[in-house]
């Protein structure tokens, strides 16, 4: 692949991304487009991001565009990321929801990548009902949303190898929730069975989601502007249920970008919890995202 990109390329690839999902890049991202492109168009025997936005247009149709999405939006994960946010679910949000009584439990992971924070949440909720038997209810959902179909693929086989299986899990879950299948290691069906997956692009409309108890969205809000950091709080505070709980990554804040939420601190740990009335539903407005990385 030639790594360089023109400034003409550049600015026709900024367009096909922002029309295609939104996604907006700063000035002098080019060695960024080159790094997560460089694969596919080895794949693809292309030469440069003018001819890839070549055949692109010459055919709309051949599943390039979602291709080109995949690579520009994919971002590798671990399991139990940061521990903090896994550790406050068990400590803390669980035993609260148990004293609930309610007759179902919904949890949104916003950004699943290729699964391993929904599985994680999981394995957390499978260990909280083996020390407290019969403490929630048996009707619990968590559902994994991310833009790239690719991901998705993976998120529903629960299969992983064994490097993926060496970030962040350790042995003894290793052991508990995973079977063997040659070289690889598929979750097991007790974990697998409570969560499903689906496509979503954080920019469009949440209407279709229902109403959780605990957002995940974490590491996503960093690669957006300001103003659609705003409106996916605001969005995302409507699909809460009266004092559900939003978890965001250990570099984000929600200091200047909603009032909706209450910070809650716990062993080190931070999560936010939705004050009581929460966010009045506005017809939403969609702002474009930046895709950058620090």
């Amino acid at each position: 692949m030639n790594q360089s990109i023109s400034a003409r390329d550049y600015d026709s690839f900024r367009q096909f991304l922002e029309e295609a999902c939104g996604i907006v890049l700063g000035d002098n991202k080019q060695y960024l487009v080159a790094s997560r492109l460089n694969r596919l168009l080895k794949e693809l025997d292309v030469s440069s991001v003018g001819e890839l936005i070549v055949q692109l247009k010459k055919q709309p149709r051949s599943g390039l565009r979602e291709r080109i999405i995949d690579a520009m939006t994919t971002n590798e994960t671990f399991w139990f990321r940061d521990n903090h946010p896994y550790e406050l679910l068990k400590d803390l949000i669980l035993p609260e929801l148990t004293k609930k009584r309610s007759s179902q439990l919904k949890i949104w992971s916003a950004a699943s990548s290729s699964g391993q924070e929904p599985y994680s949440i999981s394995m957390i909720l499978q260990e909280y009902l083996k020390s407290r038997p019969g403490s929630l209810t048996n009707n619990i959902q968590i559902l994994g949303t991310d833009i790239s179909p690719t991901m998705l693929e993976m998120c529903r086989s629960g299969v992983y190898d064994a490097l993926a299986l060496s970030r962040g899990l350790s042995p003894e879950r290793k052991k508990r929730f995973f079977q063997q299948q040659g070289d690889l290691w598929q979750v097991t069906d007790e974990i697998r069975n409570r969560v499903r997956f689906s496509e979503l692009n954080l920019m469009n409309s949440y209407a279709s989601l229902g109403q959780f108890d605990i957002v995940f969205c974490r590491n996503v809000l960093i690669y957006f502007s300001s103003e659609l950091k705003r409106d996916i709080l605001r969005r995302i505070s409507q699909t809460l249920a009266p004092g559900g709980y939003l978890f965001l990554g250990s570099t984000e804040t929600i200091a200047s970008y909603s009032d909706d939420f209450e910070t809650v601190r716990h062993k080190g740990g931070i999560v936010y919890q939705l004050k009581s009335g929460g966010s009045t539903p506005t017809t939403p407005s969609f702002p474009r995202a930046t895709l950058d990385r620090s």
